[in-house]
């Protein structure tokens, strides 16, 4: 009987290890949470650097995830990336669409987003960013660029009409201004793609949040973001962002 009771203990401790696995990455991976790159569907599997990278992505060219064919791509309306149609509700402010580049590019090209790398179980992708905190400068002026811009939905990252080839708004999803599905700048920054940011209490240049814009003459200040969270996810737990 105790031989059984220890095989059954050693059974459940083997299954909730299996569990926690499949949902972030271990401890033992948390070194490498400084430089590293998302198991997803264009990432480099090593950060390296891409002199030539194009355009909003050419912050990152010292030492980046992406190619520089990715570089070029994040800046097309409908890229062979994803097939997504920025201009699903009619034309897309410039000034709106800005920032999705901007987005596109640091969720491509950023090495600095270990801490917040999660795997999920999905056919294009095995690992997602989720709570990034990002600056609220950069959410805020994010959300007051696209006011006046169109969309049909406040969750991007799913439930759209695909059988075109890329996205369009799903039946009876009614084209509004950004400001209807997306009545904050907190709305927008964490439900647009599934909480994969989550608006920071904090500052650019606080050291606590992560810039979605940055000046690489000054160095990337995500760096150092990233290695306040990775200490602390190995110390005491994640502070408040």
């Amino acid at each position: 009987m105790d031989m059984a009771w220890k095989i059954t203990q050693l059974l459940l401790l083997a299954l909730m290890t299996a569990v926690w696995g499949a949902q972030s990455r271990t401890p033992q991976d948390k070194t490498d949470l400084l430089n590293t790159c998302m198991n997803a569907k264009y990432h480099k599997t090593k950060p390296s650097p891409e002199d030539k990278l194009y355009g909003q992505c050419s912050p990152w060219k010292k030492n980046a995830c992406c190619s520089v064919n990715t570089s070029q791509e994040a800046h097309k309306d409908v890229s062979y990336l994803y097939r997504f149609n920025w201009d699903h509700c009619g034309l897309m402010k410039p000034a709106c669409k800005r920032h999705f580049i901007q987005d596109t590019c640091l969720y491509e090209c950023s090495p600095n987003l270990g801490p917040w790398i999660q795997e999920v179980n999905q056919s294009w992708r095995k690992e997602r960013i989720l709570n990034v905190p990002l600056c609220k400068e950069d959410c805020q002026s994010w959300w007051e660029d696209c006011r006046t811009s169109y969309t049909c939905k406040s969750n991007w990252q799913k439930g759209w009409n695909w059988t075109s080839g890329s996205n369009q708004c799903p039946v009876n999803a009614a084209c509004h201004p950004f400001h209807f599905y997306f009545p904050t700048p907190a709305a927008l920054c964490n439900e647009i793609w599934s909480h994969s940011y989550k608006v920071s209490n904090y500052s650019r240049g606080s050291g606590r949040c992560i810039q979605m814009w940055f000046d690489p003459t000054q160095g990337n200040p995500n760096e150092e973001v990233a290695r306040f969270y990775a200490e602390a996810m190995n110390g005491a737990g994640i502070p408040g962002a």
